[in-house]
């Protein structure tokens, strides 16, 4: 209550009914009514605010109620039926967390000269699901290899315009709109547009949700972390990366879990090269994660990449992995753990998309595509000189 201005005409305190000179500065911003924001003390207002708060979060609530309905007559709605349906009403759940879905724009529009992956019109993978390349690790080609390297540099571009737009107040639609337009100015098509259905350009995975957010009309918040998972198709091949940012003033816990992620994935790659098994990825990841405090998601792995969006190999990330396998050169795959600050266990969303943490607590993620070399590894998605200087590890 720190901060709490005088009340110009005499209010009773919510507490113990005594004149009250000050009023809880929360209801000022929130602009409730002052009688029920009243206290003659300090020590009133502690002793009345586990039950005083809940009036902020009704505000808030009816705010948000009525906000959406303005969305909803605008075409926005919430997602639900992993992407095939939509609908005005905010769908019941036992939320994990803080955080709540928002509704979705129309899906945009790409134009006609892109090329286009087999899903784009009608959500259906075609090709991929009963490709070979799902049971047998594909050795690139030089031309795929060199494909690959454009559609990647492709993608780090797009990745690091939308990582330019994360502020408080920005929405996570607004980011999915940069990620939309600056892939069609590179000729590229977003891959995960209409993916299964999935109804967005990229994924915003926010606090607790650790993977496959959808894009909506909630405002980035002071505090929040977000990932930003980008992925291009150009030139008939795959290009697939993200990264987690901090939106304004992150807690030190917060910022522990993302840095520890970005180094989860770091260890990871110095280890590719020929000859290494793919569990070992797991195992280094889980190890440098569990000496951190943090614990690994096992749902969701890395994945083979190319001429489609997901093949073989399977990347898990936790240790004691059974993945089968072992490096070549040629291959390209991505790794991208997910790190836990609490549980490992994830929760679906009612849209079928959004993964979050069973616990409610915060999630980050880190992913590059990779391409086993003679000697090593070559990081296809690797950072610019022109990538913006968001991570302030990186400078020490």
């Amino acid at each position: 209550m720190a901060g709490g201005s005088d009340v110009a005409e005499m209010l009773s305190c919510v507490k113990c009914g005594k004149p009250a000179h000050l009023q809880c500065p929360k209801c000022v911003d929130l602009k409730l009514p002052r009688e029920g924001a009243a206290f003659c003390t300090q020590d009133c207002f502690k002793d009345s605010w586990s039950s005083h708060k809940s009036v902020h979060l009704k505000a808030k609530l009816s705010s948000v109620g009525d906000k959406n309905s303005d969305l909803a007559s605008e075409g926005w709605l919430y997602c639900v039926k992993r992407g095939r349906g939509r609908d005005s009403k905010l769908p019941y759940f036992d939320w994990t967390g803080s955080l709540r879905p928002y509704p979705i724009s129309i899906m945009r529009t790409v134009p006609a000269h892109i090329e286009k992956p087999d899903w784009a019109v009608d959500g259906i993978p075609k090709v991929e699901p009963n490709s070979d390349l799902q049971h047998r690790v594909e050795i690139k080609t030089p031309d795929q290899i060199e494909r690959m390297r454009e559609t990647c540099r492709i993608a780090r571009e797009v990745l690091d315009a939308a990582a330019r737009m994360i502020r408080p107040g920005v929405t996570t639609d607004e980011i999915d709109r940069v990620v939309h337009e600056a892939t069609i100015a590179a000729g590229g098509y977003p891959s995960p547009l209409n993916y299964h259905f999935f109804p967005k350009s990229c994924c915003t995975s926010i606090n607790e949700v650790i993977c496959h957010g959808i894009p909506d009309a909630r405002k980035l918040e002071d505090g929040d972390i977000v990932n930003v998972d980008v992925t291009v198709y150009y030139k008939g091949v795959h290009g697939d990366l993200n990264e987690t940012y901090f939106v304004g003033n992150v807690d030190e816990a917060s910022r522990h879990l993302v840095q520890c992620t970005y180094e989860c994935l770091e260890k990871a790659i110095s280890i590719v090269k020929p000859g290494v098994r793919f569990r070992e990825i797991g195992e280094v990841i889980n190890r440098h994660a569990s000496m951190s405090g943090l614990s690994v998601v096992k749902s969701y792995c890395g994945h083979g990449i190319g001429e489609l969006f997901h093949c073989a190999p399977n990347i898990p990330h936790y240790g004691r992995n059974k993945a089968v396998g072992v490096m070549k050169a040629g291959q390209t795959f991505t790794i991208e753990p997910m790190i836990n600050a609490g549980v490992w266990r994830d929760v679906m969303w009612p849209d079928g998309w959004t993964a979050v943490t069973a616990d409610g607590k915060r999630s980050a993620q880190f992913e590059h595509t990779l391409l086993v070399t003679e000697t090593g590894v070559e990081v296809l998605t690797g950072r610019l000189p022109s990538s913006p200087d968001v991570f302030p590890w990186l400078n020490k």
